[in-house]
């Protein structure tokens, strides 16, 4: 077959353009990768996810994306692993689902914690939970550190926390029910974004939840009364799809790990003094109130719960585990 000059040249230019693709193929063809939270974009998190995206844009050179989906738009709270490992989302954070057993009992954890250190904390407690989530196909990937605010909401003053006298309390996941039945109460569990109908209904007399959540969501307004105890450490994990993960080149994987630790860093002083300023404002301008429990109170509400706790850390990480997960919790008090 005889070609034209106008076609040789045309196949030519083509041969040129499709050795260019295939050496740059990982710039043109990018990895979009979709994130799934359940805080809205009026959290200070948002930010952070934000400030993610744009540095794992920047560390890969563009070949991944990060979409961020809020308020829990793509799927429900007790609903991550499943959204993950069906292809709904491919970065959500993990609730305490029983697939992830020493996760469940471990990212929230009755305890006492100096947040000095706590990006490597968070960094060290991902990396022992890493074996259990490959198990289930996933990868921790951004550690959403809750210790700094969550806290306990009421419509009036609470003398003692200890003694809850059959009040229905909202709760997050299996150790604060554990707390709220020993302290007297009912744990009662309800969605982030649907914690407001409910207090404004008076379905609950309590809630359990961290400020930036309960601020972005409005709630100073219907239960005013805050206590700040201080009682846990806490890890929401975001955990991405652990194909997705190997797919990406062993450039792109370390781009991606090192957007979400910096991100981290930089979320922690932002995060922090949004909080405060959250506080402050309900409690000077809202007509809400703020009470801090003192330490000795404390560690008997701690006390309380730990050892019967720990019996259910043991029984779902074994002990090997269990013992790495409380060394880490003791070296950060």
């Amino acid at each position: 077959m005889k070609y034209s000059p106008i076609s040789k040249a045309c196949l030519s230019i083509g041969a040129v353009a499709m050795a260019s693709v295939m050496a740059h193929g990982s710039a043109v063809a990018a990895t979009t990768l979709r994130l799934s939270t359940y805080v809205n974009e009026v959290d200070i998190r948002y930010d952070g996810f934000k400030k993610f995206a744009e540095l794992a844009a920047a560390k890969t050179n563009g070949r991944v994306k990060v979409e961020i989906f809020p308020s829990s738009t793509l799927h429900g709270w007790s609903e991550g692993v499943d959204a993950v490992q069906g292809g709904v989302s491919d970065i959500s954070w993990m609730p305490a689902d029983k697939r992830l057993p020493c996760y469940r009992v471990t990212s929230l954890y009755p305890t006492t914690v100096n947040l000095d250190g706590q990006i490597e904390m968070d960094a060290a407690y991902a990396g022992l939970m890493k074996d259990e989530a490959a198990k289930v196909g996933l990868v921790p990937l951004i550690n959403s550190n809750y210790s700094y605010d969550q806290e306990w909401w009421f419509k009036g003053r609470v003398a003692d926390l200890s003694k809850l006298d059959g009040k229905l309390v909202r709760s997050i996941g299996p150790l604060v029910s554990m707390m709220i039945e020993t302290w007297g109460g009912k744990p009662v569990f309800i969605a982030p974004k649907e914690v407001f109908q409910s207090a404004e209904r008076g379905v609950v007399d309590g809630i359990n939840m961290g400020v930036a959540t309960y601020s972005s969501w409005k709630l100073w307004t219907v239960m005013p009364y805050m206590v700040n105890g201080s009682l846990f450490y806490g890890n929401i994990n975001y955990m991405i799809n652990k194909k997705k993960f190997d797919a990406l080149s062993k450039e792109d994987q370390a781009g991606l790990l090192a957007a979400a630790k910096e991100s981290e860093v930089w979320l922690k002083p932002r995060y922090e003094n949004w909080v405060d300023a959250q506080v402050g404002n309900a409690v000077m301008k809202g007509g809400g109130a703020a009470v801090s429990l003192p330490k000795e109170q404390r560690i008997a509400l701690i006390n309380s719960v730990q050892k019967k706790w720990d019996v259910e850390v043991d029984k779902a990480c074994g002990a090997a585990l269990a013992g790495q997960v409380r060394t880490l919790f003791s070296k950060n008090k």
